[in-house]
């Protein structure tokens, strides 16, 4: 993986690109951990997680003729869910590569936004070859759950928000599955 600098700047062109399109998540006091810890709530995010907010923020990017190409990626999770939301919100046409097997409640919030689902993938380890030999085969664009600048930087509009709700961060946790919203 190449590096992917992403600076303060960027993450604030990404929140002017994402305002009024997302909700404004909590910042949730939690004084059962302690009187100075905070939660930031991207459960009531749309889409159920922070993923639409690097989404967005790629999609704004494309231009026409790469939104009438169309959008690709792989995920059986919550980057799938986004990208079936941000393109069927700005009208784009959306493939999503998941795998046999997959989260039934992913696969019918996939379904549900109208995103196309190619799920000829038997498992995780499938999943991106399949998406490199659709990519070649129709050109859509790729949309990177945590490999790209951009998406780096709308994920990182939470970290903002944190900035602005709480004073004194003394540090923040964050939980690390693909690293997605650690990198922002």
């Amino acid at each position: 993986m190449e590096s992917l600098p992403v600076g303060r700047e960027d993450v604030e062109r990404a929140a002017g690109v994402i305002a009024g399109r997302l909700h404004r998540t909590p910042t949730l006091s939690c004084r059962t951990l302690g009187p100075h810890v905070f939660l930031k709530a991207e459960l009531l995010q749309r889409t159920g997680s922070f993923k639409p907010r690097g989404v967005l923020t790629k999609l704004a990017s494309l231009t026409p003729e790469e939104k009438a190409r169309g959008v690709i990626a792989a995920s059986a999770g919550n980057h799938a869910a986004a990208l079936a939301f941000g393109a069927a919100l700005e009208g784009i046409d959306a493939l999503v590569v998941m795998y046999q097997g997959a989260s039934e409640v992913k696969l019918r919030a996939v379904e549900g936004y109208g995103a196309t689902m190619d799920l000829e993938a038997t498992g995780p380890a499938d999943v991106f070859e399949r998406l490199d030999t659709l990519r070649e085969k129709t050109g859509r664009v790729l949309v990177h759950p945590f490999d790209d600048p951009l998406v780096i930087a709308g994920q990182g509009t939470v970290g903002l928000e944190i900035l602005e709700d709480v004073h004194e961060v003394e540090r923040i946790l964050v939980p690390c599955g693909g690293g997605g919203l650690f990198s922002g």
